[in-house]
């Protein structure tokens, strides 16, 4: 141990201490410490030296306390545990929060709430307030989350909004755009019959998709039909079961876009058995742009959303919200891109 760092008695650095040695004010050093932005690089120089020669640790506990505050963020997912498992969705967007807190302090608590009892569980925690702020992944229309954070005055950021007229802070992607784009390219490759697995309508990110598919289908001059769209849940077995239902309705169908790759998954399985090649006969267009696009086979065409960048950015917008910075709760659209494959 260097003599910087011993004290008489075992005793710890100070803030004043480290303030002295790089030359500023205790102020100006908590905000170094705190990960304020606002101090100059030679400044935050200075001082992250003087926490290093002196062997400083912050004493976390007692600056939580004195900013009423815990430094833990809730990641909240309102899905069982089999959709979360299942879905690559997921997982890129805690990969995405988590590298964006992985220069922070906060600790981040992933929270599933699969039934009524786990959602009563979780509100009695969050009017609590033992968290800081919160991120919501794939909220329902219906889920009393959002209006329960609100009423609380809890920072919240939600991956998607429940319908246009969203009053919480999120971050999605281009759903219209990107399903519009899928079914532009089915009708560039000679398409003329083609048909969508939809996601879960009270999901808005779904109902976004749906839109831009018809909006693709009027585009082209394509007569539209209801029976070219097929009810989904984002599940495997939700796409095979689709594929099905279009398949008896509509035997002639020579394309489909469905709006996950998971159930576009299950909407080869069933074209598979039912002797219809992929591309030949079939055209198929997945979303999300997941490790299960590029492992199918024939490869997935799919619409890439930068699901990775939504969480990063969500996470961001939090911390800003958190430190009383946003004086708006941003609505934050990412653009989509149409990655073709062999499928298509």
């Amino acid at each position: 141990m260097t003599a910087a760092r011993v004290r008489s008695g075992g005793r710890p650095p100070t803030l004043e201490e480290v303030a002295a040695r790089a030359g500023v004010g205790r102020g100006t050093a908590s905000r170094v410490i705190n990960g304020s932005p606002r101090v100059s690089a030679q400044t935050r120089e200075a001082v992250e030296a003087a926490v290093a020669e002196l062997g400083y640790v912050p004493n976390r506990a007692a600056r939580a306390l004195a900013g009423n505050r815990t430094d833990a963020i809730a990641l909240v997912v309102p899905e069982p545990e089999t959709r979360f498992f299942a879905e690559p969705y997921f997982s890129d967007i805690v990969r995405g929060v988590g590298a964006a807190l992985a220069d922070t302090e906060m600790q981040l608590l992933l929270t599933l709430v699969g039934n009524d009892r786990e959602r009563r569980r979780l509100a009695q925690y969050l009017t609590a307030h033992r968290v800081d702020g919160v991120l919501l992944v794939s909220v329902h229309a219906d889920d009393p989350l959002p209006d329960l954070l609100e009423q609380l005055g809890m920072p919240t950021v939600m991956s998607g909004r429940r319908s246009g007229s969203e009053p919480l802070a999120s971050v999605d992607s281009d759903n219209f755009e990107g399903a519009r784009a899928a079914v532009e390219h089915l009708v560039s490759r000679g398409r003329r019959v083609i048909a969508t697995i939809a996601g879960r309508l009270d999901v808005y990110g779904a109902q976004r998709r749906l839109d831009g598919y018809r909006k693709g289908i009027a585009a082209a001059g394509l007569e539209p039909d209801e029976r070219l769209i097929a009810p989904g849940d984002f599940t495997e077995e939700g796409g095979a079961r689709a594929m099905r239902e279009l398949l008896a309705l509509r035997p002639d169908v020579d394309a489909v876009f469905a709006a996950s790759d998971v159930m576009a998954v299950g909407a080869r399985q069933v074209l598979r058995e039912a002797g219809r090649r992929i591309p030949d006969d079939v055209a198929l267009i997945g979303f999300d742009d997941s490790a299960v696009a590029r492992h199918m086979d024939p490869a997935l065409t799919s619409v890439r959303q930068p699901i990775e960048e939504m969480g990063r950015m969500m996470a961001h917008v939090l911390l800003q919200e958190i430190a009383g910075s946003n004086k708006e709760r941003p609505q934050i659209v990412l653009p989509t891109e149409l990655v073709v494959r062999d499928s298509s």
